[in-house]
């Protein structure tokens, strides 16, 4: 079976070639990497401390490794840490958040490339962040007899009925992990009707309550207010992981409120980084005044300004400038973006209706009265208005909002202890399995 999924990568990896040089050639994606993900030449582990391996797919994946990885080395300080990646970004957010720990990319799911990369990296743990099956990777951990963890683990709605049609295929790769720290009760139910293993589930929270930040007066959040030149009183409408035609429609709605409400600040930070140029433009296309976070400010005008944030990794902090916060992925079929990010500032949290990736979250904003869920451009616009008038109403929005997220924490201890009893780290020598 390993050898035919060989093939069947290789004939997908064909059929899309022309789609991958087309993105290479105009967006700069999928350049870098190649030997790596194609060969397995992950840089060679040396020594022979305990090593733990993290696999998070991209930038989302990888900031939710921070307060594990954090407490991991607090805990155990003689163990080695590698992080790997499937994209650019990741990759990128992972050399900016952990300078001290082995870094690369995660090779792609061929015999060779597995086999050569669990040589080099002798790992005695293998952890996926959330979910991502790959057959020959996870196998080639269950034949080294390396034990194996989903940390953070989820499985929307979306992805459940997709793997439930082939829950034949998904069970055996599911078996062979020790440890399923999931997320709560709908998903820990979910992995076990695919077919995990009912004594490797617990359903510890989610890690991302507790890498969650929280202060205002922080100095990554403080270092992005002086950048962007933003006054402390100022009113700030900020719209977060959008995608399009997500910009142009927070565009507009603050392009009429800026006639009553003339000292609101609006604050853009697309999704995706090969969006920024797209972005800026789009905002310049509007006839208004442009301040790039990459570029800091360099001219003041009287024409209306918008912020953009076109950097990787500060995100979290910028939601630390917002009153009122948008969050995007929410107007589109994208299935929406990260809502606890603002709601843990006290942010006035609004969204679109199109939230099923965190739907238990929402389901849990809606009923401490911590959001407002908008329909359509109007309904955004007559929102957004009602929150700057009402200052009691926003004010109690985000007091409920980051309330929750307080109620949420310590998900990290609890998947730390799961993976040490994965590992049995109690009473066990560890020695570097080179095969």
């Amino acid at each position: 079976m390993r050898y035919v999924l060989n093939v069947i990568y290789l004939l997908l990896i064909l059929s899309v070639s022309p789609m991958l040089f087309y993105r290479r050639w105009t967006q700069g994606k999928y350049r870098d990497g190649w030997s790596q993900k194609l060969w397995g030449n992950l840089p060679t582990r040396t020594g022979d401390a305990p090593c733990l391996w993290f696999h998070a797919v991209s930038v989302g994946e990888v900031l939710q490794l921070e307060p594990i990885v954090a407490a991991w080395k607090k805990r155990h300080p003689e163990w080695e840490i590698v992080i790997s990646t499937t994209t650019n970004t990741g990759l990128q957010v992972a050399q900016d958040k952990f300078k001290d720990c082995l870094l690369c990319y995660c090779p792609l799911d061929f015999t060779w490339a597995v086999r050569k990369a669990f040589d080099r990296i002798r790992p005695n743990g293998f952890v996926l962040v959330e979910l991502e099956l790959w057959p020959n990777i996870i196998g080639e951990a269950h034949r080294r007899d390396i034990p194996a963890a989903i940390i953070n683990g989820r499985l929307g709605e979306k992805s459940f009925r997709g793997y439930s049609r082939i829950q034949k295929l998904v069970r055996p790769l599911l078996q062979p992990f020790g440890c399923i720290a999931v997320q709560n009760e709908i998903y820990q139910k979910r992995f076990e009707a695919l077919g995990a293993n009912p004594t490797s589930l617990h359903n510890v929270g989610s890690m991302k309550f507790d890498r969650l930040m929280t202060d205002r007066n922080a100095a990554a959040v403080c270092e992005l207010r002086t950048a962007f030149g933003i006054e402390e009183n100022v009113m700030v409408l900020m719209a977060g992981s959008t995608h399009a035609p997500e910009e142009q429609i927070i565009l507009d709605t603050w392009k009429q409120l800026r006639k009553t409400f003339p000292e609101l600040q609006l604050i853009l930070a697309p999704r995706h980084a090969e969006r920024f140029e797209e972005v800026a433009n789009l905002i310049k296309q509007n006839g208004c005044q442009l301040i790039q976070r990459s570029e800091g400010i360099q001219s003041k005008s009287e024409k209306q300004t918008v912020l953009l944030l076109d950097t990787l990794g500060e995100l979290s902090a910028c939601w630390g400038l917002a009153d009122i916060a948008y969050v995007g992925g929410t107007l589109t079929n994208r299935g929406g973006q990260n809502m606890m990010e603002p709601a843990a500032y006290g942010c006035a949290v609004l969204f679109g209706p199109n939230t099923w990736n965190f739907a238990d979250v929402v389901d849990e904003l809606k009923n401490r009265n911590a959001c407002q869920v908008v329909k359509d451009h109007s309904s955004l616009q007559g929102n957004v208005r009602n929150l700057i008038k009402d200052s009691r109403l926003r004010h109690a929005m985000g007091a409920a909002a980051a309330e929750y997220v307080l109620s949420k924490r310590g998900a990290t201890d609890k998947t730390i202890n799961q993976l040490e009893r994965m590992l049995s780290l109690e009473g066990r020598a560890f020695s570097s399995r080179a095969a």
